[in-house]
């Protein structure tokens, strides 16, 4: 049995678990983190050192880092589409899972932690504003890519697309004012059409 340490609301989380279910991988989450706790005793820490979630432990084997769980996965247990089986399907699907931690990530990591997490008088929502401006830079260069294939990998889904995502649904759904990008809203309701991603990342901010 396959185990992931992390509370379904952690995006990271949802990363695995919409990307387990897509491939048919059984898997027993537990919920740490945040208001579970749980990710700072030394037992965890032995596990991942980093004190985050998720981590994924698969028998005797334990990784972390949510990209590199989802590599992981695609590589021991993918198939079809889903499947990483040549260097080009794992060069194409890695250049949009490191772009999206490198570029666009940080700033919905700004959007998010500030409208949900942070009181409303304690706010900076000149920062949310900048993380905007910058994110829809990086949406659009999104919706550029989009325009020439209906996802990220081409024809098919898989695991390039499930960063960034994930990260769509929070960008339509978080009280903000942003550009019209029609080849991500179309990506979008694609991706809402996949019960895996409705019921791992359509989830209640």
């Amino acid at each position: 049995m396959i185990r992931v340490l992390g509370r379904a609301s952690s995006s990271n989380v949802q990363k695995v678990m919409w990307c387990a279910a897509e491939l048919g991988i059984e898997v027993d989450r537990v919920d740490m983190g945040l208001e579970f706790g749980g990710n700072n005793t030394p037992e965890y820490l032995a596990k991942n050192p980093t004190g985050l979630v998720p981590t994924l432990e698969d028998g005797d084997f334990v990784v972390w880092e949510s990209n590199n769980i989802v590599r992981y996965l695609a590589d021991k247990y993918g198939k079809g589409d889903w499947a990483t089986t040549t260097p080009a399907q794992r060069a194409l699907n890695g250049q949009w899972m490191d772009w999206f931690s490198n570029t666009l990530g940080p700033h919905m990591g700004v959007i998010f932690r500030t409208l949900t997490r942070t009181p409303e008088p304690e706010r900076d929502m000149a920062a949310v504003k900048r993380a905007v401006d910058a994110g829809s830079k990086a949406w659009k260069l999104l919706d550029a890519e989009l325009a020439k294939a209906p996802y990220l990998g081409g024809k098919a889904p898989g695991i390039g697309d499930i960063p960034a995502g994930c990260a769509v649904y929070r960008w339509y759904n978080l009280p903000i004012e942003r550009p019209k990008f029609a080849n991500v809203e179309a990506w979008y309701e694609r991706l809402k059409t996949r019960e895996p991603y409705r019921t791992h990342v359509m989830l209640p901010l």
